[in-house]
């Protein structure tokens, strides 16, 4: 069955609650203190069901010092019942409410002109004449305005039929999306635990799902789900619901935090956003402290305008928005902004980034312009060629804007079709990151190569090391997709470039030097004996004792491969008659300077041939 969320809107005492009451038989001010005062003070719920849609109804308070409740209430809401009471008309809060409302983009609503008992027929048409002036320019400019009395019970059937044939024209909130509840309500039931309430946004949920609740990231499993009273297996974006969570207490977590999957959403600090003032207020500073509503959630931030000192009444401006906590967003939710003080609404807008980049030099107006106005594969493809040699993969693009996944996959497969992006080892990056890593490397090997013409080619971290791209772990698996490059286990080479080959007569006068059996020259004396550079000699070394001509012993010794067999075959003969050796025995052996016969050792202990114990060696056993 359908689900919508009707929201109250409306200054104080003009019966927002005597209208829900009066429709569903709920008294919505569930306070002590509400029912003592005769005001709502913070948020109540209801619900109308009709045999072919749920409306579950968030009551707001009207009072102006509780404004911060009312934006709690309205982030998940479909559709708007602005109440006005005929015989006092647009009041301030009137005002505030429908200017909330607008800049949520809530789509539908309808006017109630409530306690029309009191009032005559002439004064209703005025309060009506007033309501349509204040709604003009708004998304209620063309909406019924029905006349009730919720103490009498006047009209209140013809509006309960009224509602249903809104909330049947409303569009279904997604529940291809991630599942996401930004909390109202935080309580504990006996023998039940901690129980949260809100609305559901997008995606769904079902019993034993694990959930995680942002910012803190609490983690826990869903106990019991409930809407309107009814236990539910599973519940839909666009109702309210009560959740039951397993193992959290309720000082764990707070109105504003929100209950969502875990490890897709990641919380900010800094957002950015298109921001819009209201007509009738103050400019806007560059750098103003603001208090900040998104979803049940409320900060204080600061606003970072983009070339700009001020906002003007009605403008439109990009910004970044510097939050003291962090906030649960994703591209496309809809904030409100309230001034800092004096406490009034300055306006809203939307996010277009939750996660943008630091430097400035790396926001262009373009990718704002997409990122606001654009369709979502253009909006993927701004996001993903923001993140650079970072990347990011479908996941974290699921959790960073509002939309079905479905939507997003098909995006993202479209973008690859297209040849914009690349989806390297579940890893996106833009096309023209892909060739300036790309063109980097090139130049990078070029140079390498003609440097080191013996050298098979660079190691894997060394590029990203002198390509400055050590903070980057993801980017090596861009390497597959450079034609010109061969990967090989862990070294990267041109395919292009040919390994110099060793000069025949050369290695035959290495080869003869090295046959001094176990004193053999340096390879510091080696390069000054063939008059070679030292950093040449080294890479014919490497390319020998891989050919299995030599065997390096360390960085500046190398004996020949015939020379370290008759060394191997000595040991174990000595070993066959004693267990144990000492240095001087070894040198002996060798017939070698201690100098020659510490070295040997410490390569054999390195290889596991021979062990330390104390001041002598033992072999190691093998098989």
């Amino acid at each position: 069955m359908k689900k919508v969320i009707l929201g109250t809107a409306g200054h104080i005492d003009h019966g927002k609650s005597s209208v829900v009451k009066a429709l569903t038989g709920i008294d919505p001010d569930r306070l002590k203190e509400e029912k003592e005062r005769g005001i709502t003070i913070d948020l109540g719920f209801a619900n109308l069901n009709y045999p072919d849609v749920v409306v579950g109804i968030v009551d707001v308070p009207g009072h102006e010092r509780l404004i911060k409740n009312m934006l709690a209430g309205v982030g998940g809401i479909d559709m708007v019942m602005l109440v006005v009471a005929a015989d006092e008309g647009v009041m301030p809060q009137t005002k505030e409410h429908l200017a909330i409302c607008d800049l949520l983009k809530i789509k539908s609503g309808i006017i109630v002109l409530n306690k029309a008992d009191l009032v005559d027929e002439e004064t209703l048409e005025l309060a009506k004449e007033d309501i349509k002036e204040a709604v003009k320019g708004t998304f209620l400019e063309n909406a019924e305005t029905v006349a009730v009395s919720a103490k009498t019970g006047f009209n209140i059937e013809f509006l309960k039929e009224k509602i249903r044939e809104l909330a049947l024209k409303v569009s279904e909130k997604s529940t291809d999306g991630i599942f996401r509840m930004p909390i109202d309500r935080v309580f504990t039931l006996k023998g039940f635990g901690t129980v949260v309430t809100g609305t559901v946004l997008s995606g769904k949920i079902a019993i034993d799902s694990p959930v995680e609740i942002l910012p803190k990231g609490v983690l826990s499993k869903v106990r019991g789900l409930q809407s309107h009273g009814i236990q539910l297996k599973e519940a839909f974006a666009g109702q309210r619901v009560g959740i039951n969570l397993q193992g959290v207490s309720k000082e764990e977590i707070k109105r504003g935090d929100v209950v969502t999957i875990p490890d897709k959403i990641k919380p900010s600090f800094l957002v950015e956003v298109k921001i819009k003032l209201l007509k009738d207020v103050k400019p806007l500073k560059n750098g103003m402290p603001v208090h900040f509503y998104l979803t049940t959630s409320e900060t204080v931030g600061k606003i970072r305008l983009f070339n700009k000192s001020e906002i003007l009444p009605e403008e439109e401006v990009f910004a970044h928005i510097k939050l003291n906590e962090p906030v649960v967003a994703m591209a496309g939710d809809r904030f409100i902004l309230r001034r800092f003080s004096p406490l009034e609404t300055l306006g809203g807008g939307v996010i277009i980034d939750p996660d943008p980049p630091r430097k400035k030099k790396e926001i262009k107006l373009e990718d704002l312009e997409i990122l606001f106005n654009g369709s979502l594969i253009e909006k993927l493809e701004i996001k993903i060629k923001r993140r650079a040699f970072q990347g990011i993969s479908i996941s974290e693009l699921e959790g960073w804007i509002s939309s079905d996944l479905t939507e997003i996959r098909k995006a993202v497969d479209e973008l690859v079709k297209k040849g914009k992006i690349i989806n390297a080892e579940n890893t996106l990056f833009h096309i023209d990151i892909f060739n300036d890593f790309k063109n980097s490397l090139l130049n990078l090997l070029k140079e390498f190569h003609t440097n080191n013409p013996f050298k098979e080619g660079i190691p894997k971290e060394e590029i990203k090391t002198k390509l400055s791209l050590d903070r980057f772990p993801k980017v090596l698996s861009l390497l597959p997709y450079i034609e010109d490059v061969s990967v090989e286990g862990n070294t990267v080479r041109l395919k292009s470039a040919h390994k110099e080959k060793i000069d025949p007569m050369l290695e035959m006068k290495i080869l003869k030097e090295l046959q001094k059996d176990f004193q053999p020259p340096s390879k510091e004396e080696l390069a000054k004996t063939l008059s070679i550079p030292e950093s040449q000699l080294t890479d014919i070394l490497k390319i020998l004792n891989k050919q299995g001509k030599v065997v390096r012993i360390n960085d500046n010794l190398y004996l020949l491969s015939d020379t370290y067999n008759k060394m191997i075959n000595l040991l174990k003969d000595f070993f066959s008659k004693k267990n144990e050796m000492t240095v001087s025995e070894f040198r002996t052996l060798l017939n070698t300077t201690r100098k020659y016969a510490i070295a040997y050792l410490e390569h054999l202990d390195s290889q596991k041939i021979t062990i330390r114990v104390g001041e002598v060696r033992k072999l190691v056993k093998r098989g």
